[in-house]
């Protein structure tokens, strides 16, 4: 059986938490040597996974946040992304 990125997609949860059945595992697996966009899709998952569960604190730069929702403002007034 061959999966389509969107399907494995469904599946990265159960991927991540190694609760899929041996068959489908093999399956995501197979894509994922392959794909280089899925695998980027688990890594980066991985990753917020890890850092979400971190107990430490970050202090963001002195106006990020302003930065930040002056540019999601633009974006969502359909300015520039940059």
């Amino acid at each position: 059986m061959n999966l389509e990125c969107r399907h494995v997609w469904q599946h990265i949860s159960g991927y991540l938490d190694q609760q899929l059945d041996p068959e489908l595992l093999a399956t995501v697996q197979k894509h994922l040597d392959t794909c280089e966009v899925c695998s980027a899709i688990i890594d980066s998952t991985r990753n917020i996974l890890i850092l979400t569960a971190d107990d430490r604190t970050y202090e963001l730069p002195i106006g990020y946040s302003q930065r930040l929702h002056e540019k999601l403002n633009a974006f969502l007034a359909g300015g520039s992304s940059g």
